[in-house]
């Protein structure tokens, strides 16, 4: 099994509390598994929102094993099952397509799809939410394999699923995994109080993982921009995996990914509690 075939596995052998949030644009389902309990502090922790960054899908599993020790989390292992098919399985995803789609993509995808981030309509889905969107510096404005920021804000089925969960479960923060070069993400605009408090959550989430803390710059578009900038809440992106190793991240790097990301979730809903 690929590792999208195995989230999928992982979801029908769970028990607990889950749900289908959404569909991607080829009719995939979006699911949602939650862990824990409905008290502070609530987390969404999604995964592979780039599609040839899949391998991350394979951290939820060890997560939500793990579970969190204050208040509950909801694991969204794939939140772009499309994107995530066309890296791992190419051509052969390609021929389950109607026949003008997969032309479409072949062309925009050129030589192949390992190192394809977009979903199945060629948007990059993590530029496609409503901050400050179309302002980034690497920002395109027609179909690619990446950075293309789509039609309209919120014009993909996935990120106006997860828009839509998110604003009904109104987390107290997110995590969002991704490869790679062992940074976390922190800041989009905020200031005063809420910029001490998120800057603090950072530097905790560093010390767990030995990844650096970072501030950047031109970056826009994000779920995370979006959790800060609309729902006012800390949110991070977390870049897994050694800046060494070689896109796409292969299944050979999860030990490594697994071992330095073990304790985020537990540290997260920790720290949270102690500022409730």
């Amino acid at each position: 099994m690929d590792a999208l075939q195995k989230v999928y596995a992982f979801y029908e052998s769970c028990s607990g509390e889950k749900r289908v949030i959404g569909r991607s644009v080829c009719g995939q389902p979006i699911v949602a598994l939650f862990v824990g309990e409905k008290g502070y502090p609530q987390l969404i922790v999604q995964y592979a929102i780039h599609a040839r960054e899949w391998v991350t899908a394979l951290l939820a599993p060890e997560h939500i094993r793990r579970g969190v020790p204050r208040g509950g989390c909801w694991f969204l292992p794939c939140t772009n099952p499309d994107g995530a098919a066309l890296a791992l399985r190419g051509e052969a995803f390609l021929q389950t397509l109607p026949r003008e789609r997969a032309e479409s993509l072949r062309r925009i995808g050129g030589g192949g799809f390992r190192l394809w981030k977009a979903n199945a309509n060629a948007v990059d889905l993590n530029v496609n939410f409503d901050a400050d969107w179309g302002r980034g510096v690497q920002n395109v404005r027609a179909p690619a394999p990446e950075n293309y920021i789509g039609a309209a804000p919120f014009s993909e089925p996935e990120t106006r699923a997860l828009r839509d969960f998110t604003l009904e479960v109104s987390p107290d923060a997110t995590v969002s995994y991704h490869t790679k070069g062992e940074e976390i993400y922190w800041h989009y605009g905020q200031t005063g109080e809420r910029e001490a408090r998120d800057g603090a959550l950072a530097e905790a989430l560093a010390r767990a993982t030995g990844y650096a803390a970072r501030r950047i710059a031109g970056s826009s578009g994000g779920y995370k921009d979006w959790c800060i900038q609309t729902c006012g809440i800390p949110a991070f992106t977390i870049e897994a995996g050694r800046e060494s190793a070689a896109h796409p991240l292969e299944e050979a790097e999860l030990p490594q990914l697994l071992g330095a990301n073990a304790d985020v979730l537990a540290v997260l809903s920790e720290e949270l509690w102690k500022t409730r």
